[in-house]
Order: structure tokens, then C-alpha cells, then sequence
């Protein structure tokens, strides 16, 4: 395939919540658990490595994963905020490569063919060496960086997750203009999880259940 060679860190470790005491990525999306649609769709996209943070009820999540070309890594400090996850999945790391995504697991409506437009994107750039998806001026996940910030994201200086990164390496930032949503939605909430199940099913969610 085209486009730089890089790899995945997808971050499953979060606690959940806001999603009424369901861990959202076991509930079923698709006929599957929901990160395991999100994962599979991940290791389509053909990266060198993929390394799974977990957490919170990481047998479970290690168990949802069963079969698939990954690795798992364990953050045991998971309880103290997204940054340490992308730390320990960034040091997990270990086959070369010219950038690494962070993914977040609960990003159910993303297809292969969306994290291979962000590589080829990320490999067009005019300037920068940090991709930030965008719709309709929100800015959304998974982000790009070039691997040279590995050594710099895996000691849990920054957080290529939110705003620290971007503020911290402004000039190097690249907006990517998105031509749909996806890059957008996650999943925290029931109503979040209504929605996202509507929309893979194709079909619209009426305005109780929002």
C-alpha cells in the first residue's frame, strides 16, 4: 500500500464513565463488540504494528480481541487520565516506522478505508509533522504524528490525544479537512451508543432516545 509506513496505538483502558455502568467497549455494535469492529477495522488498514492499551477490565477487553494481529499492553496507571496510555502504548512500541496514529477504541463508525485517508493525507501534507482530522471546525481523532516523537510521547511529556500536543508544536500541526463526521464521533454516553448502533444499522434515531 502507499504512504509512509506507521503504526497503531489504539487506547482501550478507560474506565466508562459516563455510560451508566456498561463498559462501552464490550456493548455489541454491529454483531460484534465494539472494540473489537473498531480494532479489526485498524489492522485492515495494514499498519506495521498494532499495540491495544488496556485497563479497566482488560481481561475482558484482551478476550474481545481474541484472534486478531495485536498487541496488548497493560497501563496500570490507567486511573490517572488518557495521557498515561498513550505514554505506555507509545513505549510499547517496536517496529520502525515513519508515524504512529493514536486511536481511541470507542470510535465505532470509523472504516479502514478512513485510517488509510488519514495516512495518505498525513504522507501529502504541505507542512507539519502532527495530523489532526477536522469536520465542520471541531477537531476530532485518531492523530498523526511523525515517529521522531516517540521518545518525547512515551516518557509522558505531552499528550498527542488533546490539546497539549498541538499547543506545544503549533508550527507543526497540519488541519486535515474531513469530508464526513466519523473522525467526530465516539461513544461515551447510552444516548452516544443509540446513535452510533442507528447509524451502522442505517437507520435514524428519533429524538427520545437522544
Amino acid at each position: 500500500m502507499s504512504g509512509p509506513a506507521f503504526s497503531a496505538v489504539v487506547l482501550a483502558a478507560g474506565l466508562s464513565t459516563r455510560m451508566e455502568g456498561r463498559h462501552k467497549l464490550l456493548l455489541p455494535v454491529g454483531g460484534e463488540p465494539a472494540v473489537r469492529r473498531v480494532v479489526r477495522a485498524i489492522v485492515s488498514a495494514r499498519p506495521e504494528e498494532v499495540v491495544v492499551v488496556t485497563g479497566f477490565n482488560g481481561r475482558a477487553v484482551f478476550e474481545a480481541l481474541d484472534g486478531l494481529d495485536v498487541r496488548l499492553q497493560s497501563n496500570p496507571r490507567y486511573r490517572e487520565g488518557q495521557m498515561t496510555s498513550v505514554a505506555s502504548g507509545v513505549a510499547a512500541l517496536q517496529a520502525p516506522c515513519d508515524a504512529v496514529m493514536i486511536c481511541l477504541a470507542d470510535q465505532v463508525l470509523l472504516e479502514t478505508a478512513d485510517y488509510r485517508e488519514l495516512i495518505e493525507a498525513y504522507a501529502s501534507m504541505p507542512y507539519g509533522s502532527i495530523l489532526v482530522p477536522m469536520f465542520g471546525g471541531a477537531r476530532g481523532n485518531p492523530v498523526v504524528f511523525a515517529s521522531s516523537y516517540c521518545p518525547e510521547v512515551g516518557g509522558g511529556r505531552v499528550n498527542p490525544g488533546c490539546r497539549k500536543l498541538i499547543a506545544g508544536h503549533g508550527g507543526e500541526v497540519f488541519l486535515h479537512e474531513a469530508a464526513h463526521d466519523r473522525f467526530c464521533v465516539d461513544m461515551d454516553t447510552p444516548a452516544d451508543y443509540l446513535s452510533v448502533v442507528a447509524r451502522v444499522e442505517g437507520r435514524t434515531v428519533s429524538a427520545w432516545q437522544r
